[in-house]
Formats: structure tokens, sequence, C-alpha cells
């Protein structure tokens, strides 16, 4: 054994310059930090969609699920009734009151609407940040447990530098995680170094990256398996997030609520999942970050609402709130049936779930005024978009 004096540390990390003799030591904070060209900018979007009572209508679908969408009021799935149905969406009156941003397919982010206006030029009307989906999809990851992998990240920069020109001014990525299929410890890294890697790159472009990591509902486990799974995935992914130096500041996360597995007996009420959700944020998420806007993920507008709004009966270092799809455009889609008479009813469908959504984040949603179609399931096995 060496003697004590002649060990050396082995700390290899950054280290502070050393003074020289007669010279001022360097302080800490003269050390000049990760300082991005749109770091104001993105740190000043983040807080804008993170308002008091406003959140973001999900309108994200590929054509193949809004096809669905529309098959469903046995409607055709052509661009042209694609462009219809969004443009309902971006132009219910009001809707600025309660949404602060929109997350769009590429398709919509450039298209125009019937009088010629894009729809992106409708948003910012309403004061409405527009945004992007920028994943390619999930596909099959070899050697997993029947585990899927996301991507995308291939010329990642430059459609993210087209999608800032475009107008957009954030972006969103999807990455899933199963709890049927263990999951891996593979595929808890590869989604949380995708969302990291994306989030580094849609930053770079000054694109606020919403990261979303999906707990996929599917499965018969309790509340405490999905917190556990929940608990793994966002260790993983703010680990890698910190190494790629993503600015927290200017992120947005897009999580799961926990809850049950859809086909699990035992049903949680709304103080149980917020108690649960909110436990999970306080372990794993730093409050630098500003916005945490969940995900529906199959819950019916009702129930997803009603947690919501339980978790914004006590305060947090967050803005606690929504980014919803199907529970935001369930209703919608029911009303308008495809039918141009019906367009003004399905906008206020809209204003209708928007509204109580808003009422939710701050902490005031009434549910004495649903209808009993607010409590229809819109989960669906294996659900891909």
């Amino acid at each position: 054994m060496l003697p004590a004096t002649t060990l050396k540390p082995t700390f290899s990390g950054p280290r502070l310059p050393v003074a020289k003799a007669g010279r001022t030591p360097v302080s800490r904070a003269a050390l000049r930090v990760r300082a991005g060209p749109y770091d104001e900018e993105l740190i000043a979007t983040a807080r804008k969609i993170a308002s008091p009572g406003k959140g973001i209508l999900a309108m994200d679908e590929s054509n193949a699920t809004c096809g669905k969408r529309l098959e469903s009021i046995s409607l055709e799935n052509t661009e042209t009734n694609r462009q219809a149905y969004r443009e309902l969406l971006v132009t219910a009156p009001g809707l600025g009151q309660y949404i602060s941003g929109a997350i769009l397919f590429e398709e919509t982010l450039f298209q125009k609407t019937s009088t010629g206006s894009t729809m992106v030029d409708e948003l910012n009307k309403q004061g409405i940040v527009p945004g992007i989906k920028v994943d390619k999809g999930l596909v099959p990851m070899v050697n997993s447990n029947n585990e899927s992998w996301c991507q995308g990240l291939d010329g990642l920069a430059q459609r993210t530098a087209e999608y800032y020109k475009a107008g957009a001014r954030f972006a969103k990525w999807r990455g899933v995680v199963s709890i049927p299929a263990g999951p891996s410890m593979i595929a808890l890294r590869d989604t949380a170094y995708g969302l990291a890697r994306y989030a580094a790159i849609a930053q770079a472009s000054g694109l606020v990256p919403i990261v979303e990591p999906e707990v996929l509902l599917d499965g018969e486990h309790d509340i405490d398996a999905t917190l556990e799974v929940a608990e793994a995935i966002w260790a993983e992914t703010f680990k890698y997030l910190a190494d790629n130096k993503v600015l927290f500041e200017g992120i947005l996360l897009k999580p799961s609520m926990v809850t049950p597995g859809a086909d699990s007996p035992k049903r949680e009420k709304p103080e149980v999942v917020a108690d649960y959700t909110l436990k999970l944020l306080k372990r794993r998420v730093p409050p630098a970050v500003p916005g945490i806007m969940f995900l529906s993920g199959g819950q019916s507008e009702l129930e997803s609402t009603l947690n919501l709004n339980a978790m914004n009966q006590t305060p947090n270092p967050w803005h606690v709130s929504f980014s919803y799809a199907r529970a935001l455009q369930n209703s919608v889609l029911k009303t308008w049936k495809g039918q141009p008479e019906n367009v003004d009813a399905a906008k206020q469908a809209l204003l209708k779930r928007a509204k109580a959504n808003s009422d939710a984040q701050l902490g005031k949603y009434d549910p004495s005024t649903e209808s009993s179609d607010a409590g229809e399931r819109t989960f669906e096995k294996g659900y891909v978009y």
C-alpha cells in the first residue's frame, strides 16, 4: 500500500481555475455556464403556456389516427375533411381564454383555413402558442419484452429549424413505457435518452420541448405499480436531460397521471390519484420546471377533469395543468358529425370542455353541470397515434 501522503484524488470532473500568487481567486459566480441563443425566449414561451387557468389542446394525431376519429362519425379520411375538422378546433371563438398552446401535426402546421389564413395565424389571433409533434412514431424494439422505441432523431435539427420558421414555438415528442412489459431497463433508458436528445435539439432551434414519457394505461396493475414505474422512468429522464444540458426552465412535462391500469378491478377516487401523482412529482421533478401538462391517456372527459381538479386543491411548485386530446375532442366529434350545420355547436362543445379543465387547473371545477356522455371511456388498448 502506498503511504497516505502519496495518494491523489481520483475526481476528474470540472475544476475551478486556481488563482496564482498575487491574483484574486476566481469565484464560481464568475464562471460562464450554459447560455443558448434562445434561452430567454424559451423561458418566456414556457411561462406563457403555463399561464393560470390555461392548458394545451393536443390536436397532433397523425393522418391515420385522425382518420379513425373521422371514421367514428362516418366521415372519409381525406385532407379536406381533416382540414375542416382542425379548422373547427382552431377557430372556436374565445378558445384562448382557456387554451394557451395547441400541438399540431405537420400537415396542420402548413395548412390554410377555408378563408385563406393559416392555422398558425388563427391560433396566434387568440394568443395560443402553436406547437408541433416532431417524433416519427413508435417501432418495435428488438430483444425487449415486446416494447417499443421512438424514432425521429435523424434530421431533427433541420426539421425543428423549419418548424420555427413556420411559426411553431414548442414541440412534442412521445415515448412510451409499458408496465405489463416489465418494463425492461433498456426500454427505460432508450425512452429517457431519446427524450433528452430531442429536448436539447428542440431548444437549440428555439422550440420549447414537451417531454413525454407516457406510462401506458394498458394492464391490470394497481396504482402502486404505476407509481413505481413512473418514478423509474422520470429518474432516468431527468438524468439524461441534465447530461444533455437541457435548460429546465425552458421545458414542459407531459406525464401520465398515476392511476391503476385500465383493466385493474380496483378504481381509485380523484383524491387518491392526486395524492399519488403529486407524490411522484415531488420526488422526481425539479421546481425549476415551469409546467406539468398532464395527458389524459384514455381517461374519460369527466375522470381526467376530476383528477386534475383534485391535484390543484393544494399549492405546489409547478403549474399543474392539462394537455388533452381525446378528453377535449370526444364531445366535439360527436356533436359535429361532419355536418356544416353542426360546426357552431361543436365549437361550443370544445369551449365547454376547455373551460371545465381551465376551472380544474384553478381547483374550481364543478362537475354538477356535466352530462352523462362526459363519463364515457376513451381508452383504447394498444393505442397508437
